[in-house]
């Protein structure tokens, strides 16, 4: 028996990077805002923190999320507006900052986002990545219905959107960044 691609891990590890003229510390200091990230994320409206220390490892963040109809439209995913809970998982300012997606039971997931930040001669050079080793619940639900073709056509079709979604939400940090220059 074949095994499915949604067996495959890592299901997604992709990354888009940017340059940003800001020092280091000044671009950790607004990625690890997570309640900012309704500026720049296409799907994050942001939120607010629940427990721990805003922005420290250990603290969960409660983000509120929305879809419109047209995403992956053929797709059964969840549409309109939904919340999330994470957990940061690395804080280092000036260099890294990532958080693990937890499951509606609380429990890790392997999906984790984040940022690294590379200091430049110019300002810093802004990493934006994603990583899904196995594939969450969210995922399995998604796909429980299909065959193998719409399985690989379903993480094709959302490996482009993540894409996208990376470079939009650097573009738009950018964006915040150098205009809250003086």
């Amino acid at each position: 028996m074949d095994i499915s691609i949604i067996d495959t891990s890592p299901l997604f590890d992709l990354s888009a990077r940017i340059l940003v003229a800001a020092p280091p510390d000044q671009v950790y200091a607004v990625v690890s805002d997570l309640p900012r990230s309704g500026e720049w994320s296409p799907e994050c409206r942001g939120g607010e923190w629940v427990s721990g220390e805003p922005g420290a490892v250990g603290a969960v963040f409660r983000g509120e999320n929305c879809r419109p109809e047209d995403v992956v439209g053929w797709a059964p995913l969840v549409r309109g507006v939904w919340h999330t809970e994470a957990r940061v998982v690395a804080a280092e300012p000036g260099r890294t900052f990532r958080w693990m997606m937890l499951s509606h039971a609380g429990a890790d997931q392997e999906s984790i986002w984040g940022f690294d930040i590379e200091p430049d001669e110019k300002g810093s050079v802004l990493v934006h990545h994603f990583r899904m080793g196995r594939a969450t619940v969210g995922i399995h639900k998604i796909v429980a219905d299909m065959d193998e073709a719409d399985r690989k056509r379903f993480i094709e079709d959302w490996t482009a959107k993540l894409e996208r979604d990376l470079d939009e939400t650097l573009h738009r940090i950018k964006g915040a960044i150098e205009g809250q220059r003086d």
